[in-house]
């Protein structure tokens, strides 16, 4: 979208079939256009873990930026305000809270490359992983990150760099020890279906 108005007009239009919970201006501007009890449309054909419908089990919110330029100071303290709140009414912990990249890694790539995953997870929002690297071996990191909860039925190359967007930013080419290392750090401390049912 060019702007947060246009980003409104288009999650509020019902000819879009698409919606969010919520949606924040770069300048910090909190719009709630969903109420959270009620489901919205904002990943698609999203899966993570066990979980095939995603919006059926999520709270969505989106961010007015294009996707290659910093995240606005005021857009990420409102961010930091409203996932607070969703966390503390839905009990949600912080490594269920993920991106539309991490849940539809064949169709979305947002937040994106710039989005400061490490400001959420030294607020205690969000997980990210700084592990030390370990030797690549493609098919204990395929089954690391079904541990954490990306689609196994997704091509290992789309997999590889949605990961990378949250956990390796930066990270070309194909799996380096750097990755292998945070795959294995985050499958053993989060594994994504241990005892919780829901996004």
């Amino acid at each position: 979208m060019t702007s947060c108005a246009a980003a409104r007009d288009t999650l509020c239009n019902p000819a879009t079939e698409v919606s969010a919970h919520y949606l924040l201006s770069e300048a910090g501007e909190v719009l709630a256009l969903v109420p959270e009890e009620m489901r919205a449309w904002h990943a698609g054909a999203g899966r993570w873990g066990a979980v095939t419908d995603v919006n059926s089990r999520s709270i969505g919110i989106e961010l007015a930026n294009p996707g290659n330029v910093p995240f606005a100071a005021p857009l990420m303290d409102a961010l930091e305000t409203v996932l607070a709140g969703v966390m503390a009414r839905w009990d949600v912990p912080p490594e269920r809270v993920i991106a539309h990249s991490d849940c539809a890694p064949a169709r979305k790539i947002d937040p994106g490359p710039r989005f400061d995953w490490a400001r959420l997870a030294r607020q205690g929002l969000a997980v990210i992983s700084r592990a030390a690297p370990v030797p690549p071996d493609p098919a204990r990191f395929a089954a690391a990150l079904t541990a954490i909860g990306y689609d196994s039925d997704v091509a290992p190359e789309t997999r590889l760099a949605a990961f990378r967007l949250r956990h390796n930013p930066g990270a070309t080419g194909p799996l380096d020890a750097t990755d292998m290392g945070r795959a294995l750090d985050l499958a053993a401390r989060f594994p994504v279906d241990r005892g919780r049912a829901g996004a």
